[in-house]
């Protein structure tokens, strides 16, 4: 079984700055492509940014120029850097990622449990 979990949200002024970070733990051969969503009270989930095994990057247009997606593979992990916020980018934030399982083979998909975001006017 493979976990995601997301770490360093919180709340933060507006033009602040946040980190966070996503580790997959568990029987993980290789993670493929991996992203960030968020999902605002009332709202549907919506994609913030992809990254690619590669690095290959994607971001919706809400967010190009505030934050940066990256990765490091080799210790399984996933970060968003986020800058300039502004309150409407209070939301849970959720990383997913297509992981192949060490022990099937099998390649899934995950999602962590969400951190929340709130950025204060």
């Amino acid at each position: 079984q493979v976990q995601l979990v997301e770490s360093g949200g919180g709340l933060v002024q507006t033009g602040g700055s946040l980190r966070l970070s996503c580790a997959a733990s568990g029987s993980v051969l290789k993670i493929n492509t991996m992203a960030w969503y968020r999902q605002a009270p009332g709202n549907e989930r919506e994609m913030v940014a992809t990254i690619t095994y590669d690095g290959t990057t994607n971001y919706a247009d809400s967010v190009k120029g505030r934050f940066s997606i990256s990765r490091d593979n080799a210790k399984n992990k996933m970060f968003l850097q986020m800058n300039s916020l502004k309150p409407e980018d209070t939301a849970v934030y959720y990383c997913t990622g297509e992981a192949i399982s060490r022990v099937s083979l099998r390649r899934s998909s995950y999602w962590g449990q969400g951190t929340q975001v709130t950025v204060s006017s």
